[in-house]
């Protein structure tokens, strides 16, 4: 296999690796020392959201320091690994180096006939995490069937685990031939929750709002579009308008509280007319 010397890459790794046993060494520094895997996930889900904010915002620099912050955890992780026994940062790294290597056949094995297309590498991918799912069940002695759930982690954003499950649905078949066919489901579970806001049961309008969003997540898919971006997009969208109405008030020195709803709505309208955070970006607007 051909492959590209980074010497300078080691060694920055190793130089990181370095200031992280520093830091939880006798003499190091009495917070990170006393953290463990389970203290630093909600830093860890932080850190990577920041990552996503400086993609979306199209901060170059930003992403940089985000992606350093991200990389310093996944050596926190590792380094507490190595002191209980577990794994060391070199594991860790061979592991994804490995498991790369063994999910790209068309790129480092020897293959016949011409390279897959892009459309249809993902497909290859799942095949090949399944065999290694089997693999490792039988390697664990586990029985009974395998659900096509298996490796998928709840913990995911609910958008994200929707489309996720809604995905392995697809691959099984279980599914609406085309994006129509869902689009109706929508206005079947939109009817739904109507009748449940008329009950007024708050039990009621949760589980059919939850199978209106659950619906329109497979909307999403059949359209190859990410609901987490998608509504992180809108989010935005929606915060850069207020931010724009804020704005324009505070000029005038008026509050946003004290301003009539005829005001509001004409803010509204003029911010919309303005480009979007993403059309400033794509224009290069933004750093």
């Amino acid at each position: 296999m051909e492959s590209e010397q980074h010497p300078a890459v080691g060694k920055a790794m190793q130089a990181l690796a370095e200031v992280m046993a520093r830091l939880r060494g006798p003499e190091g520094c009495p917070w990170d020392k006393q953290q463990s895997w389970a203290s630093l996930v909600p830093y860890t889900i932080e850190e990577a959201y920041e990552v996503a904010e400086a993609v979306e915002t199209g901060q170059v620099a930003g992403l940089r320091d985000e992606l350093g912050d991200l990389l310093f955890h996944v050596v926190f992780y590792s380094r507490i690994a190595e002191e209980e026994n577990h794994f060391s940062l070199q594991e860790v790294i061979r592991w994804v180096v490995d498991k790369m290597i063994h999910r790209h056949p068309h790129v480092f094995a020897v293959q016949e006939g011409d390279p897959p297309l892009a459309e249809e590498v993902p497909g290859r991918w799942e095949e090949i995490k399944r065999q290694e799912k089997s693999r490792q069940r039988q390697e664990r002695g586990e029985s009974g069937p395998a659900s096509v759930f298996d490796d998928l982690n709840s913990r995911l954003p609910a958008l994200l685990w929707a489309a996720k499950v809604q995905r392995k649905m697809g691959q099984v078949g279980f599914d609406w031939p085309d994006v129509q066919g869902v689009l109706g489901k929508v206005r079947e579970e939109l009817a739904e929750l109507e009748e449940a806001c008329s009950s007024a049961e708050s039990a009621a309008i949760e589980e059919e709002l939850g199978d209106l969003l659950f619906t329109l997540v497979n909307v999403a898919r059949h359209r190859h579009i990410n609901p987490e971006v998608a509504l992180r997009s809108s989010t935005r969208k929606f915060q850069d308008r207020f931010r724009y109405m804020e704005s324009r008030l505070h000029q005038a020195g008026q509050a946003v509280s004290s301003a009539s709803l005829e005001q509001l709505e004409a803010l509204w309208q003029e911010a919309k007319q303005r480009p979007s955070h993403r059309q400033q970006h794509e224009e290069g607007r933004l750093d």
